[in-house]
């Protein structure tokens, strides 16, 4: 991977910890090969990002890795973020529960870095700390009527159907006939797939029960897609795609206008994308198939994608009280491909609606004073997963990247940072000596009162769910209140 084009490191700063010269400093085997001295890593956030770092920095025959989460449970966005209808993505925490059960690394949940304990602290603590925390936060549309009843964010709309317990009592709307989504990556295709598919087909997931309900009794018929470019710069994969083609109960629109001339310009751009927008331009352009028309011809429900519109205000009902519509300004590209631009053509269309979902991209936070941050990119400046001017900081997931790729983009981005970290190790450029590491921190966390929860408890939490979801047939019923989880561990 290629590093970021950050300014460079101060090496005035960068000097005092140098590689030194050879034979001028006792090796690496003579400062970390101790049991008195095992270094001592803490990784915040327990997502994908945070566990493939601590699984890279376990390789270290003596690294202790303790994993701070502010959730009372692990897994991120395997558990708050994956589709419950691809319960195949989230076999990943079978790696990750390996991990967490070596006797070298410790989950620590129910610890909020940058309010129960400080990035100094844990500077203070360990030899290095790495910062995992992935992107917990949503890009705003920033367009008049967005704070309208019946306006969420996607990201709130997963955390809801999927246990976010900060999320659970979002309670959409459902009741109107359709649904505008904003954005054509695949996070948007999950949103219209679950507003879409027969409720039936989720009893089986581990979606919430609470979400169930609510999609029971949905009358959401429509969902529009709405991109600001074209068919070329779609986001979602050819996967989500094709499930959506597929999904019971429902038929496609989409425009053949809207792809007239494509067929001559794919003939050169990569396969993925070329195989992408030939599915595309089938189901557009093509009679559907006996099997696909037997399908959609008693279909009561219906998606469609809108190319070259982009938002520019959510349309109050006449009583002002909820969203009723979106005006869109109608797009033309500038440029070609995937670098194309959208600009404005100065016309606009209103799409009577009654639920808005935003979906064009999450976003980091900062998470301490002490940590620089780009607030335009969403991202820690980093050099390959080093911070820039803090030697003994590092990132990896999409804190460190922004919030791009799937779960094994994550994977590669997280061992490169581990992989970095065990490289300074050995060169000597981190802190030298014992570092007392969570002895510390569990005094200060006592003292403020905060009760960290392991993964052990996690895993009777974990076994209450699995119970829970027993009698329905369901492979788990999600906990989505702390409080009740904290009951149950006697806390």
């Amino acid at each position: 991977m290629a590093p970021r084009c950050w300014r460079w490191w101060h090496w005035s700063t960068w000097r005092r910890t140098r590689p030194p010269l050879p034979g001028s400093t006792p090796s690496f085997r003579q400062r970390f090969s101790t049991q008195e001295q095992p270094p001592q890593i803490c990784v915040v956030g327990s997502g994908p990002a945070g566990f493939y770092t601590a699984q890279h920095l376990l390789k270290h025959p003596q690294a202790h890795v303790d994993i701070y989460e502010k959730q009372l449970v692990p897994f991120g966005l395997v558990r708050f973020g994956v589709a419950p209808d691809h319960p195949e993505v989230k076999n990943v925490i079978n790696t990750f529960t390996q991990t967490a059960r070596s006797a070298r690394c410790a989950f620590r949940g129910n610890v909020v870095v940058g309010r129960d304990v400080a990035v100094p602290e844990l500077r203070a603590a360990y030899h290095a700390v790495v910062l995992s925390y992935g992107a917990e936060d949503h890009r705003a549309l920033e367009i008049p009527g967005e704070e309208l009843p019946g306006v969420f964010s996607a990201r709130a709309f997963v955390g809801w159907y999927n246990g976010l317990p900060e999320n659970r009592e979002l309670a959409p709307d459902l009741s109107c006939d359709t649904a505008v989504i904003l954005g054509q990556g695949n996070v948007a295709l999950d949103v219209a797939r679950i507003l879409l598919t027969p409720p039936e087909h989720l009893e089986k997931t581990d979606i919430t029960e609470a979400a169930l309900g609510v999609l029971r009794q949905s009358r959401v018929k429509t969902v529009w897609i709405v991109g600001r470019r074209g068919p070329l710069q779609v986001a979602f994969t050819i996967k989500e795609l094709r499930e959506m083609i597929q999904l019971p109960g429902t038929r496609p629109i989409l425009d053949p206008a809207d792809f007239l001339g494509l067929q001559d310009r794919i003939k050169d751009v990569p396969r993925p994308r070329k195989r992408l927008t030939e599915l595309l331009l089938r189901t557009a352009t093509e009679k559907p198939g006996t099997e696909d028309a037997a399908r959609q011809a008693p279909a009561s429900r219906a998606w469609g994608l809108r190319f070259f519109r982009s938002p520019q205000q959510v349309l109050p009902s006449p009583d002002g009280r909820r969203a009723a519509g979106i005006r869109l300004a109608v797009t033309r590209l500038e440029g070609v491909g995937e670098a194309a631009r959208a600009v404005p053509t100065g016309d606009t269309e209103d799409l009577p609606c009654g639920l808005v979902l935003s979906s064009v991209g999450y976003k980091s936070r900062p998470i301490d004073p002490s940590v620089p941050f780009d607030p335009k990119l969403g991202v820690i400046p980093n050099m390959e997963g080093r911070v820039v001017d803090v030697p003994g900081l590092y990132c990896s997931g999409w804190v460190k990247r922004g919030p791009t790729g799937v779960i094994a983009t994550t994977m590669t981005d997280s061992f490169l940072t581990g992989q970095m970290l065990l490289q300074d190790l050995k060169a000597g450029l981190l802190p030298p000596g014992p570092r007392p590491g969570y002895a510390a921190i569990e005094a200060l966390l006592s003292s403020r009162g905060v009760q960290p929860v392991s993964f052990s408890d996690w895993e009777k939490l974990d076994a209450e769910e699995v119970s829970r979801g027993k009698g329905a047939g369901k492979p788990r019923e999600k906990l989505l209140d702390p409080q009740e989880m904290l009951g149950l561990l006697g806390r």
